[in-house]
């Protein structure tokens, strides 16, 4: 889906007011260690002001043809200082890298936990790379920065502020003469910031646009397929990689252009300064050892000087990920009703209810249906029905835009998310495993879980596969661990709902994934899972829908058909068609 449909909405980025808030908070929290960070920076920079003096000295005292000693002397004096400097500034860098690496810890622990909360409505309406580049591609950004941009950055601060005052002392007219550099750096700084700032945002952008296409190509490759529009997909990944490259080459073509200018800016101020000390050196102001120290009190500015606007690179590519970041955390929570209710029963009435994911375009049209505590009811019909709609406002990842959702009597609004997920399980065919073990990945439906339980629950949904792994449920699975296929993914689902205490169950094609040679094992542990409970099936196979007390048939966004399996396959329309075609079409038995 291209980033400028109207249904898709960027979650929030902050404002650089609210990203400044925010890093001033996080700061805040580890006030001390960025405190001795500090002063390490500063001593290491100060003590390193003593290496360009003593070599002038040295200069001075060959050129006087003093004693060796006087210059043994200010040999063991420079050695004890640049010891003293690495020691000190390798302490100040292992500081610094620690603050910022416990900052980023901080910051992804409160976009992660924000992450969570989002309700999936405003998830669904973003991209689907937007979430999924910010924690991982800005996530990257910001970690570059902390661990390596600004420890840099702060000491090419402090080196710069104290190697200007020590030249200063030295001589005031060569530290005027090395001024010669800074309208060069403010004009090349001013064009570099007033270009790069928007080109990275919108870099970033480009970026999670290309992934959201790719994967929305990849994972819906078989549908692609099917209708015949996979060159139509092609083309919109190869449009948002092409627009993703045109910005990346963009910012390239920027940074070239400023760090040319400062190699420039660097060859102007040497000169100017070599040129000044060789007019006061012969008028007699200034010794050849304080000309020879203040060429290299400017030299040690090169190294700084790069890395602080060098570094305005990585910065400005940071900051850019960083307000996308900040931009999750400041999401507010869902609204939690003041004094939520709790259902009486495990009843679902939906009444007259309307819901478009575009104005004006309804998906779903003034269905009302009712299910009875304890009962179980199939929503059968083509692909694009509405039958997955109908599932999400139940689940209440959708509000509806008209009509109303009651558990029991009690509407979803009285409830609350955090009730709602308590009351409510729902399991989609896209069924995620954790990088974790079979236990964890099981016990997520019901944290307090003891392993006896797991095994118990596996035993009852039939998983006995679990049994011949490696490490049987303590075996890692996920990302790095044990493959699992979709049939596998789908059981570890199964016995995950039927640990979940919740009395009302939805299960929106959950056994879709699992071909046909795992339908009939899925299906079957659907049912335990399902147990007694009030359950909702939004059926990919019409055997499931037979096994059901109830069917409602969509279509085009209506409810047009509903009985018993037996009346409906008895009584002419859409669902007798489609169990004929059904039993017509499908190889495996009943």
């Amino acid at each position: 889906m291209k980033a400028t449909d109207p249904s898709r909405q960027l979650l929030p980025i902050a404002d650089p007011a609210q990203a400044r808030h925010a890093a001033r908070r996080l700061l805040g929290q580890h006030r001390l260690t960025a405190t001795t960070a500090v002063v390490c920076v500063t001593a290491a920079t100060a003590v390193g002001l003593v290496v360009p003096s003593v070599l002038g000295r040295i200069v001075d005292t060959v050129l006087d043809r003093e004693v060796a000693s006087d210059i043994d002397r200010l040999a063991m004096i420079l050695a004890v200082v640049v010891v003293a400097q690495a020691l000190l500034r390798g302490v100040a860098t292992v500081l610094v890298a620690a603050t910022g690496e416990r900052l980023l810890a901080d910051l992804r622990e409160q976009v992660a936990e924000r992450a969570l909360m989002l309700p999936l409505g405003d998830i669904e309406r973003a991209p689907t790379g937007d979430l999924v580049s910010r924690v991982s591609g800005d996530i990257a950004a910001v970690s570059q920065a902390a661990s390596n941009a600004i420890p840099e950055l702060i000491v090419a601060v402090f080196t710069i502020a104290l190697t200007a005052v020590g030249l200063t002392v030295l001589d005031w007219r060569l530290a005027l003469a090395a001024l010669a550099v800074i309208p060069i750096h403010l004009l090349a700084t001013r064009w570099y910031l007033g270009r790069s700032g928007p080109v990275y945002a919108s870099e970033r952008v480009a970026l999670g646009t290309r992934t959201g296409t790719l994967t929305e190509t990849v994972q819906g490759a078989s549908t692609a397929v099917a209708f015949g529009i996979s060159g139509r997909r092609q083309t919109l990944v190869a449009e948002s990689s092409m627009a993703a490259i045109d910005r990346s080459l963009l910012a390239a073509r920027i940074r070239s252009r400023f760090f040319s200018t400062l190699n420039g800016a660097e060859l102007v101020g040497l000169v100017s300064v070599l040129v000044a000390g060789y007019f006061l050196v012969d008028g007699g102001q200034i010794t050849v050892g304080a000309a020879t120290a203040g060429a290299l009190y400017f030299q040690r500015l090169f190294n700084p000087f790069n890395a602080l606007l060098g570094l305005l690179d990585t910065a400005q590519d940071a900051t850019a990920a960083f307000t996308r970041l900040v931009g999750i955390t400041l999401i507010p929570p869902p609204c939690e009703p003041e004094q939520p209710a709790t259902p009486v029963d495990g009843s679902v009435n939906i009444d007259t209810v309307t819901y478009a994911y575009q104005p004006g375009h309804p998906v779903v049209h003034d269905v009302t249906l009712a299910v009875a505590d304890r009962t179980r009811v199939a929503i059968v019909g083509t692909s694009g029905a509405g039958k997955t709609t109908v599932a999400k406002l139940v689940a209440g990842i959708h509000t509806p835009d008209t009509g109303t959702v009651h558990i029991g009597s009690v509407p979803l609004a009285n409830i609350g998310p955090a009730g709602i997920r308590t009351h409510l399980a729902l399991v989609t065919q896209d069924t995620h495993v954790f990088a974790a073990t079979i236990a964890d990945n099981i016990r997520l439906g019901h944290p307090p879980a003891t392993d006896d339980d797991i095994h118990t629950v596996l035993t009852r949904v039939g998983a006995d596969w679990v049994n011949a792994l490696p490490d049987g449920i303590d075996t890692v699975v996920g990302d790095g661990g044990h493959p699992l296929g979709p049939f596998e993914a789908q059981h570890l689902a199964m016995a995950r709902l039927a640990l979940h205490p919740a009395r009302i169950v939805i299960l929106d094609e959950a056994t879709a994934e699992a071909g046909s040679a795992g339908a009939r094992i899925l299906e079957n542990a659907a049912d335990t899972a399902i147990g007694d409970r009030t359950a909702i099936v939004i059926a990919h196979r019409l055997t499931q829908a037979a096994r059901a007390d109830h069917i409602a048939v969509m279509t085009n966004g209506h409810i047009t058909q509903h009985g018993t399996h037996t009346e409906l396959t008895t009584t002419p329309g859409r669902y007798a068609d489609l169990w004929h075609d059904w039993n017509a079409s499908r190889t495996e038995p009943t």
